[in-house]
């Protein structure tokens, strides 16, 4: 063999080299995900049934149970604590909000960092797996409207659009106070248009409530023109009621979903094996066409074209954990006479 022609092949297997390592890991993952046979999920999406639609694929594809615990956000982030603090370790994954799965960390190692996953390169901008999560799913909020008591000339455009003076108190909101959509939206519309715009806002006499599935029932039932913020993903539940979900040209407050590996993980290889499943394209596009915008390339231009425009709707921001009690102090002086 000539000198030009061992240099090149060296090079070759060099450049392999952490390739083909990484096939034979991920290789053993699945192998023992098999063994382990079960996978056990703390999914705070609640009301979001395509995590169980993509749940039942990775059990039909690998033949591992899924068994799912799901409640609502605050309530898994205390179960996951009582049961972390009683030093029972019974769950294998969390589906969280990406900024409450940071929070976690603050007081205590509730997931453990992640080793290489193969789909997680496929992952778009702005998303990116952090040391402990991947961000799964999106929830992408904007406006919902009652097409009955709104003409089409006056739709909101623009989350400024809803200071019109005739849209004074005819405005029903999540309240923005608290931790939830309602803060989650205060806080982008904040760093977007400043103090001025939440006191002209304020000033529109916004209803708040506490009850997003019911809210959005009562704009469907035409007691109110307007309800923010809405998921995208939830309008399906209205088809055939006079409501449209309006898409800000400004773009939409978002809140990943991540997974995370929980600490001590009972199924670990199970566990991530799951995660890897649901960044697949296939899975992804279960998101698209359910209007949730999807975290890996290629799933937008794949959805059907009614939900595209959903998908892939322009996301103006997300919350930041480390910002969370000063923007709910400041939505409590901005909004102190509700």
């Amino acid at each position: 063999m000539s000198a030009l022609k061992w240099i090149s092949t060296l090079v070759i297997a060099v450049l392999a080299g952490p390739t083909l390592a990484q096939d034979a890991e991920w290789s053993k993952v699945v192998e023992d995900a098999r063994k382990e046979g079960v996978v056990v999920v703390y999914n705070a999406g609640l009301g979001v049934p395509l995590y169980e639609t993509v749940a039942k694929t990775f059990e039909s594809k690998y033949g591992i149970k899924v068994q799912s615990i799901t409640a609502r956000g605050s309530e898994m982030t205390e179960r996951i604590r009582t049961e972390h603090a009683a030093g029972r370790f019974l769950g294998d994954l969390q589906l969280h909000a990406e900024s409450v799965i940071v929070q976690q960390q603050t007081t205590g190692e509730y997931a453990t960092p992640l080793p290489f996953l193969p789909n997680a390169k496929n992952l778009r901008a702005p998303f990116s797996a952090t040391r402990i999560s991947v961000p799964i799913y999106t929830q992408a909020y904007g406006i919902l409207m009652n097409t009955s008591l709104v003409k089409p000339e006056e739709a909101p455009k623009s989350w400024t659009d809803l200071l019109d003076v005739k849209w004074k108190g005819r405005i029903l909101s999540d309240d923005l106070r608290p931790i939830g959509a309602g803060n989650g939206l205060f806080t982008v519309l904040y760093k977007t248009y400043g103090e001025s715009f939440h006191e002209k806002l304020a000033a529109q006499a916004l209803t708040f409530s506490r009850d997003p599935a019911n809210d959005a029932r009562r704009v469907a039932r035409g007691e109110y023109p307007f309800y923010i913020p809405q998921v995208y993903g939830l309008v399906s539940d209205f088809n055939g009621l006079p409501v449209k979900a309006l898409l800000p040209s400004d773009g939409t407050p978002y809140s990943a979903m991540d997974f995370a590996v929980l600490t001590k993980a009972p199924h670990p290889n199970a566990a991530r094996l799951m995660i890897n499943h649901f960044l697949e394209i296939e899975s992804q596009m279960v998101y698209a066409n359910g209007w949730m915008p999807p975290t890996v390339e290629g799933a937008i231009e794949r959805a059907a074209p009614e939900a595209r425009p959903y998908a892939g709707v322009k996301l103006l921001g997300t919350t930041n954990p480390a910002e969370r009690d000063a923007m709910g102090a400041l939505a409590r002086k901005i909004y102190s006479a509700y």
